[in-house]
């Protein structure tokens, strides 16, 4: 009888449609069956030795919850999940209700009324590999561990509709010990990569260290989650500049990597972002699919989205009722040439602009998902500002060699560093959010620099758009945090940080943004998760970090909770 591997994971819940992903021992048909008597089918398709399953399940009812089971084989084997010996409650499929059918009536200042469904929220970024239970964490109670505990402990009470992972959901380039030794015993771990990942292999590695902790793998079968990538899902400073890219072709090992790594975040992360549809006119997949040995058909697509920005779009869009979510790829869509520098290559940049605007009036609040923060403490804005004008050469020859050491150095690739689409998406917000039809909230929720606040843009008189307009930031889910990250953001928020970032600025000659903002809240560090509960026209945040407690316990506690809109 197949194994279950890894998985399940629930990615795609709509009304009446689901998908749920899997990775077998073997080829097989996958099948998932519900206890409402919704269900699908699906064969595995084989990567690199691998054997995995998206399957499709068709026939659920809108506004409930059902139990499901994973069956692997091509008869009645017995279910692969849960686990016989599971102690957490069976894995359901929530689907939201049909329009119109959301609840209760609710005439508070801000609601929508009557019909209006209520959508959680919940996201962040950056997450080592909990160590296993009963080993000392390092950098404290993992929070999507937390969060897991404490929807099991209570499963009928308030859980996430949908988690949003907003990157480096693996770390290719800082492996634990446990990994280490497993790559020890497979290379000579004296030659590069070293104690990184080299191949496909070592890839799926880091997915099991990640999602078979217990906690996370039964929290990713029951909440469904959209994901995209950050640098260290490839490697730190991914695309930070042309240079970069020139120096890591040059090395014997890159290539093997970045295919590697592109091929493995295709199968385990992107394939679960697209809605059925979707997959269903997918050609990749399709191709993949259909073949005895999907390898180099999946080789061959990463080696030319690697090759050219414009040849592979992980960007994404997903409509969940009246809230939109734009996932923005800002790692692999830039274009890197000095002097015409952007975090999005033209395509790229007006296929955001056309999901923003599509359909103005349909959706009540915007969410765009970018792993790297538009709105950055100022002293660091300024100083990208002034770094990114030092590496085109507005300060001749050895400031712009000095600005590309600082620029990897001290990760100055955020939008501030790419002025020109910075600028970009400020207009592309201001124009979503204004008009007859303009959504409540625009929304950018964001990651990576290890820690959580909240930005508040303003813009000249007269010219701001009527929706309420917001940087969320939360980061990280599971990671250490230094003193000096601390020290570093804290004095960035601050006036006396702000006045030095306006004096890099004039030593570059860099122009002020269009737009002026300000912190109104945070920062907040720990491991943590941020969540938006939106109705109608209402929203509100809550920002949970997990804490150890007497007795060797953990829990999620709020630090902090406001309304929006």
């Amino acid at each position: 009888m197949a194994r279950l591997r890894l998985g399940p994971l629930l990615r795609y819940v709509d009304g009446s449609t689901a998908t749920v992903w899997v990775e077998s021992d073997r080829p097989c048909t996958a099948e998932v069956r519900c206890a409402d008597g919704a269900g699908g089918t699906a064969r595995t398709f084989q990567i690199a030795g691998h054997h995995y399953a998206l399957v499709p399940v068709t026939g659920l009812t809108p506004g409930t919850e059902t139990a499901y089971e994973v069956r692997l084989g091509d008869g009645a084997e017995a279910a692969v999940w849960p686990l016989s010996d599971s102690p957490f409650p069976a894995s359901t499929i929530r689907t939201p209700p049909r329009p119109g059918n959301g609840g209760e009536a609710d005439d508070s200042e801000g609601s929508g009324g009557e019909g209006d469904a209520e959508l959680r929220v919940t996201f962040g970024s950056c997450r080592w590999a909990a160590p296993p239970s009963g080993e000392h964490d390092p950098v404290g109670p993992d929070a999507l561990d937390t969060l897991a505990a404490r929807i099991a402990a209570d499963p009928d009470a308030e859980r996430p509709d949908v988690l949003l992972l907003l990157g480096d959901q693996v770390y290719a380039d800082q492996t634990s010990k446990a990994t280490q030794r497993w790559l020890a015993a497979r290379r000579d771990l004296t030659e590069a990569p070293g104690m990184q990942v080299a191949d496909y292999e070592e890839y799926t590695h880091l997915y099991y260290e990640s999602w078979l902790d217990p906690e996370v793998r039964w929290l990713l079968s029951t909440v469904p989650s959209n994901m995209i990538f950050d640098d260290h899902d490839l490697v730190d400073d991914w695309n930070t500049s042309a240079a970069w890219v020139a120096e890591m072709r040059a090395t014997p090992w890159w290539r093997e990597r970045i295919l590697s790594g592109l091929m493995s975040y295709w199968v385990h992360q992107h394939l679960g972002n697209l809605p059925p549809d979707e997959l269903a006119h997918d050609k990749l997949y399709a191709s993949v699919c259909a073949a005895p040995d999907g390898t180099d058909v999946l080789r061959a697509f990463a080696a030319a989205a690697d090759a050219d920005a414009g040849a592979a779009r992980w960007s994404y869009r997903r409509d969940f009722g009246r809230v939109r979510l734009l996932m923005v790829d800002t790692r692999a869509a830039r274009v890197l040439a000095e002097g015409e520098r952007a975090m999005l290559d033209a395509a790229e940049a007006e296929w955001v602009r056309e999901q923003a605007l599509a359909d103005p009036g349909s959706y009540d609040h915007l969410l765009i998902g970018t792993s790297l923060p538009w709105l950055l403490p100022h002293l660091i804005h300024d100083a990208e500002g002034w770094n990114a004008a030092l590496c085109r050469g507005e300060r001749g020859e050895r400031w712009a060699r000095f600005g590309e050491n600082l620029r990897r150095r001290s990760d100055l690739e955020h939008w501030a560093a790419f002025p020109a689409s910075f600028e970009a998406l400020t207009e592309l917000i201001a124009e979503a959010g204004s008009g007859p039809g303009a959504p409540a909230t625009v929304c950018v929720l964001s990651g990576d620099v290890h820690h959580a606040y909240v930005a508040e843009p303003s813009w000249p008189a007269g010219g701001g758009p009527d929706a309420r307009v917001l940087q969320l930031t939360c980061s990280p889910v599971h990671n250490s945090i230094p003193a000096s990250i601390r020290l570093g953001f804290r004095f960035g928020w601050s006036r006396v940080g702000r006045s030095l970032g306006r004096r890099f600025a004039r030593h570059a000659k860099v122009s002020q943004a269009g737009i002026d903002w300000r912190r109104t809240g945070g920062p907040w560090f720990g491991n943590q998760l941020m969540t938006l509960t939106l109705r109608g026209r209402s929203a509100r945040l809550r920002l949970d970090q997990a804490r150890a407690v007497r007795g060797g316990g953990v829990r999620l506690e709020t630090a902090e909770e406001t309304r929006l809109s």
